[in-house]
């Protein structure tokens, strides 16, 4: 059986036949590891006696937004980093200067550490990071964790994180801003509730839903809820919902955006499957990508990946999955052209493509630890879906 909150992210179908472990994970930091892997051009690249400074970043208990702030509180030194890691897990990743200027050797906190290994002629991007390797210890399984042999069977759906987590709502967001509603894009923001979400936000959000209680709660919402208070102090002050929606960071607004469009994305796949469409090998006709990732079309006998369309104002309409996306795009009364939004257009996006499937590699299992590799973008909760199958994935620590 899918979970609700599978069913509603997009995510309708199982893709392995294996009956599932059970078991729960992040039950510690330490059970949930992630490292993340650049090219080996690039990491011969990291070694310039000056440039622009290149880091590992090695963090618990703290996502990679909050650990980078906290550095430049630190230290006035601005690093990027070529991929965001939650903060339930413990993570090594890569981050640079985006200047050439003052660097540091190495600086750390109770929660990261901050290794200095080089320097590079020009700054690192999101480019070359090119996946992430897992080390993950499932608690309170079932003592099968060896039987799972589909890992090379898995869709590329988007994971629970892209909207949310314990409450589902960025897609929601992005829907109605899509819409043109802004003003239900502040409703979700303020008072969407889910079943995971604490009594006492439960409470506030509950409150919130009138608009006559914006001022009296305003200071009653904690500082963590940063995006609600920059919302309600908007909406305070001038009452207008789409200036309260631009008040929101960019990069956040264009993620609502495309967390809708993750949403359609599972809901295709899902769709494609249950209508027997073979999402596992690329065929005539087919839009891939190459093993450095460039899109095209499929050439019999060459290394490629399936793709499908990533819905926007450029959807590319003549692949064989058009039926299952039109049909889709119609329920949901949205049309390509909706993803080009005048009254926003920085926040607009074209859409592309997205591999089908997850390409797994370095797959190992030992007792409960399952170890394995996965390219960049594509989420390991997805794969731990289809070896745990858990009743509920919040619960079993998604």
């Amino acid at each position: 059986m899918i979970p609700k909150i599978d069913t509603e992210i997009g995510i309708t179908v199982y893709s392995t036949k294996f009956d599932g472990i059970g078991g729960k994970i992040r039950v510690e930091p330490e059970d949930f590891q992630v490292t993340e892997l650049i090219s080996e051009k690039i990491k011969k690249s990291i070694k310039e006696p000056s440039g622009y400074a290149v880091y590992k970043l090695k963090k618990k208990r703290i996502d990679t937004n909050h650990a980078l702030s906290g550095i430049f509180r630190k230290t006035g030194i601005r690093l990027k980093s070529l991929g965001l890691k939650d903060a339930s897990a413990v993570t090594e990743q890569f981050v640079c200067s985006g200047n050439k200027g003052k660097a540091i050797d190495d600086f750390s906190s109770d929660k990261y550490s901050l290794e200095k290994i080089g320097f590079v002629k020009k700054p690192l991007s999101k480019k070359d990071m090119i996946g992430n390797h897992f080390t993950i210890k499932i608690s309170g399984c079932q003592n099968n964790l060896e039987s799972f042999t589909e890992y090379d069977h898995v869709l590329n759906f988007y994971g629970y994180q892209r909207f949310g987590s314990q409450r589902p709502v960025t897609h929601l967001i992005g829907k109605a801003i899509l819409h043109r509603d802004f003003k239900k894009a502040v409703d979700l923001i303020l008072s969407f509730t889910s079943t995971y979400d604490s009594p006492e936000n439960t409470e506030i959000r509950e409150k919130l839903s009138d608009k006559a209680n914006y001022e009296q709660y305003f200071d009653k919402v904690p500082v963590q809820m940063d995006i609600e208070r920059i919302v309600l102090k908007e909406m305070i002050e001038h009452g207008e919902s789409i200036r309260a929606i631009r008040a929101i960071p960019v990069s956040l607004r264009r993620f609502y955006i495309q967390a809708y469009q993750s949403f359609i994305f599972n809901q295709s796949l899902s769709s494609s499957f249950l209508d027997g469409e073979n999402l596992f090998e690329a065929q005539s006709g087919d839009v891939c990508f190459d093993h450095n990732g460039i899109i095209g079309k499929y050439v019999k006998g060459m290394d490629q990946n399936l793709a499908l369309p990533f819905v926007g104002y450029s959807y590319y309409k003549k692949t064989r999955f058009d039926f299952q996306i039109s049909k889709i795009l119609e329920q949901e009364e949205i049309s390509p052209k909706d993803f080009f939004i005048k009254e926003m257009q920085e926040v607009s996006s074209e859409g592309g493509f997205r591999q089908a499937a997850i390409h797994c590699n370095d797959y190992s299992t030992h007792g409960n630890v399952v170890e394995f590799s996965l390219s960049r973008g594509s989420f390991a909760t997805i794969l731990l879906r289809e070896i745990m199958k858990p009743v509920d994935p919040m619960i079993a620590g998604f």
